[in-house]
């Protein structure tokens, strides 16, 4: 999903988006994913653009998951709905995106990954395979996920 056709990724490569934000129906999926990204490859460019904000406001509306890694609790949080709950997001280079996450009414947690309620998020990349399961565990269940988890190598 993308707000327009065509997207670049961070490392240059290109890729056609196979559905447009505004075209996406809330009722036909699960759970919302969202990787972070890098600011100066135009991460908040379309993080913080309105479709985005309102598309992460939809899932929580009918209190679906919502999982995020390392700074793509921002948008969340951008969105409102972090607003007096407890998320975490990247704690590298003095902590500046928790400070910007406090700054939009977040409570911060200490913890590599935070979940409040329907909402995953963590502090840095390296916590992606830790959030992957979390949310399988939030659409299946603990010993569902752990069966996975355990078959693909982790303990």
């Amino acid at each position: 999903m993308g707000i327009k056709k065509n997207v670049t990724s961070t490392f240059g490569v290109s890729i056609e988006v196979d559905m447009l934000l505004k075209d996406v129906d809330v009722n036909e999926y699960d759970a919302l994913a969202i990787p972070g990204g890098f600011e100066e490859y135009g991460f908040y460019d379309e993080a913080y653009k309105d479709e985005t904000l309102q598309l992460i406001r939809s899932f929580d509306q009918v209190h679906k998951p919502i999982a995020s890694v390392c700074v793509a609790a921002l948008p969340i949080a951008k969105s409102g709905i972090l607003k007096g709950r407890t998320a975490t997001t990247y704690h590298l280079r003095g902590g500046y995106r928790r400070d910007e996450l406090a700054s939009l009414g977040v409570i911060l947690g200490d913890e590599w990954m935070v979940v409040d309620d329907n909402i995953i998020t963590s502090s840095c990349p390296k916590t992606a395979a830790d959030v992957a399961f979390e949310l399988l565990t939030m659409l299946t269940s603990y010993q569902e996920a752990q069966q996975v988890r355990e078959a693909m190598g982790y303990k």
